[in-house]
C-alpha cells in the first residue's frame, strides 16, 4: 500500500503533537537526597555528605544517613552538646529538624531549613 501525502501529514502533525507534549510535562531533575547545604532560620548553616556533616557548630563528624533523613548527636563542644538531632527531607527545597532536648523557647518544635543552594 502506497503512502499518500496526506497520511504523511496526518503522522507528521501527531508526531508534533506527541513532541510538544513531552517538552511541556518535562521539567528539570532536581536532586531528590537529603545530601547538600542546608541553611536555618537563624542563619546556622550545616552540610550533610552521604554520612559526614558539617555541624553549625563546624565540626565534622559521621551521623545515621538515609537518603531522605539525617540524624547524629551534638558534639561536646557545641551548644547542646549530646542533643540528638534529626532531619527528614520534606521536599527538595525543605527540611525539618527535630532536637530531642529542644530549649522550652521552642517547645522541642521542629525547625524548617531550606536549601542554601538549589541543585538541579
Amino acid at each position: 500500500m502506497a503512502r499518500t501525502p496526506r497520511r504523511y501529514a496526518r503522522f507528521s502533525i501527531t508526531g508534533l503533537a506527541v513532541a510538544a507534549l513531552v517538552m511541556a510535562t518535562a521539567s528539570p531533575a532536581l536532586a531528590d537526597a537529603i545530601d547538600g547545604e542546608w541553611c536555618g532560620p537563624s542563619g546556622q548553616r550545616l552540610a550533610i555528605d552521604g554520612p559526614k556533616i558539617v555541624t553549625p557548630g563546624g565540626n565534622a563528624i559521621t551521623g545515621n544517613y538515609s537518603r531522605h533523613a539525617f540524624s547524629y548527636r551534638v558534639p561536646a563542644n557545641e551548644p547542646g552538646a549530646g542533643t540528638n538531632v534529626s532531619m527528614v527531607l520534606i521536599n527538595e527545597h525543605n527540611l525539618e529538624l527535630t532536637r530531642s532536648q529542644s530549649p522550652p523557647a521552642q517547645g522541642g518544635q521542629p525547625e524548617r531549613w531550606r536549601r542554601c543552594k538549589f541543585t538541579s
